[in-house]
């Protein structure tokens, strides 16, 4: 994990993953490239195997809405 100075919020996304994954890296990274425009964003952590688990990290609340 990053070193994130407190306080910050964390949103998790879990996903399972199949063997029709057309796309799937591309849109990954689409997204991240998008999220970490956004005001607040401190990073991105993620572990994939059979599931993937992705967790952004922000600084309040209210980035986590937009």
């Amino acid at each position: 994990m990053k070193d994130y100075k407190p306080p910050y919020y964390a949103v998790i996304f879990t996903a399972t993953q199949t063997a029709k994954m057309d796309g799937y890296s591309e849109m990954s990274k689409k997204l991240y490239g998008l999220a970490s425009t956004q005001p607040g964003f401190l990073g991105i952590e993620s572990v994939d195997g059979e599931y993937e688990i992705t967790i952004s990290y922000w600084t309040d609340l209210d980035s986590i809405s937009k």
